[in-house]
């Protein structure tokens, strides 16, 4: 498949399965027995649903804005800004504080379909944004 092609299938799952919660497109475009390195994140397709519903829950604003989107051979490469306001509780009782962070996502893709994802979303900026960490002293020098 095409460089563009492989960037459309990541923007679908991104805008669809992310920002509006339509889970036909994870069906549609991950391979049955695809490989999930996300620390955290479910290794099957049942799995993200949940965890994207999860997300949802916690963050009924959730969106993920594409900053960049880069591809190479079978691997596509976004960059994206999280943003959403603490509503549901995220780890804990609802804050009310928004967050936004940065998320990093790498796909590689084989016939059309997603067979393997890395993911590192900024977890450490979210929680410090939702005030669950120690506040952080700024640097004298």
């Amino acid at each position: 498949m095409s460089g563009t092609k492989n960037q459309d299938i990541m923007r679908t799952v991104i805008e669809e399965a992310f920002n509006r919660e339509n889970y036909e497109v994870l069906e549609r475009l991950f391979a049955n027995g695809y490989i999930e390195n996300q620390f955290g994140m479910s290794p099957t397709v049942e799995g993200m649903k949940k965890d994207i519903h999860y997300l949802h829950r916690a963050f009924p604003d959730f969106h993920l804005e594409i900053e960049d989107l880069v591809s190479s051979g079978d691997c596509v490469w976004a960059r994206s800004t999280g943003r959403g306001t603490d509503q549901g509780g995220f780890m804990g009782k609802p804050t009310g504080r928004k967050i936004e962070i940065t998320v990093m996502d790498i796909v590689r893709i084989e016939n059309g379909k997603i067979v393997e994802h890395w993911g590192v979303p900024d977890r450490f900026a979210a929680l410090s944004q939702l005030g669950l960490l120690p506040e952080l002293q700024a640097s004298t020098r």
